[in-house]
């Protein structure tokens, strides 16, 4: 049976990073009272679990009877832009991460798994293994201005790293980086 940590709402769920643009490294971090959970993911789960919690926040405005539920924006005094709360002990790295609507309550679910593991014991080689029941897992449950707010942090969050070569797309460290649109040529961004 897994540890369920269960954050239902959280006084805080929030997107943050350690270290430099260019070597950060990205946490959900979630708080209710003195129960504190971080999980460390990669910036591309976060940016795909943004923006697939935007496009469900925009479909559920959508249907009748969600108006009042639903805002379009982040509603004032959601808005966080405080740092990660100390100590950031990493809980376990993301692996899978699922979304869903409650319509009872009116709220958003993510659960939030750890990589799957795999015993090496029971692998025949040519089938495909199924991984093992996590240990633990995350269960957040978020009312719809909450979640929006998440977006607008984790907005903000993944803007505030390496700005991206007009050029080429790809990201630019202080010291410039060989643009492949340039022949190889080293750009930089002013």
């Amino acid at each position: 049976m897994p540890v369920v940590h269960s954050f239902d709402p959280p006084e805080r769920f929030v997107t943050g990073t350690v270290g430099e643009p260019g070597q950060r490294t990205f946490f959900l971090q979630a708080r209710s009272g003195t129960n504190l959970v971080s999980v460390a993911l990669e910036k591309q789960q976060v940016l795909a679990l943004v923006s697939r919690l935007d496009e469900l926040l925009d479909e559920l405005m959508a249907v009748p009877g969600n108006e009042s539920v639903v805002p379009a924006i982040t509603p004032l005094g959601l808005h966080d832009s405080d740092p990660l709360e100390q100590p950031i002990v990493e809980q376990f790295r993301v692996g899978t991460m699922t979304l869903s609507w409650d319509p009872v309550d009116h709220r958003v679910v993510i659960e939030v798994f750890p990589v799957a593991e795999f015993d090496p014991q029971t692998q025949v080689e040519g089938e495909v293994e199924e991984p093992l029941d996590p240990e633990e897992l995350i269960v957040v449950r978020l009312g719809a201005g909450q979640a929006r707010a998440f977006c607008s942090r984790s907005n903000q969050v993944i803007e505030a790293g390496r700005p991206d070569c007009p050029f080429c797309g790809n990201p630019v460290d202080a010291d410039g980086h060989l643009c492949v649109r340039a022949n190889g040529f080293r750009r930089r961004v002013p």
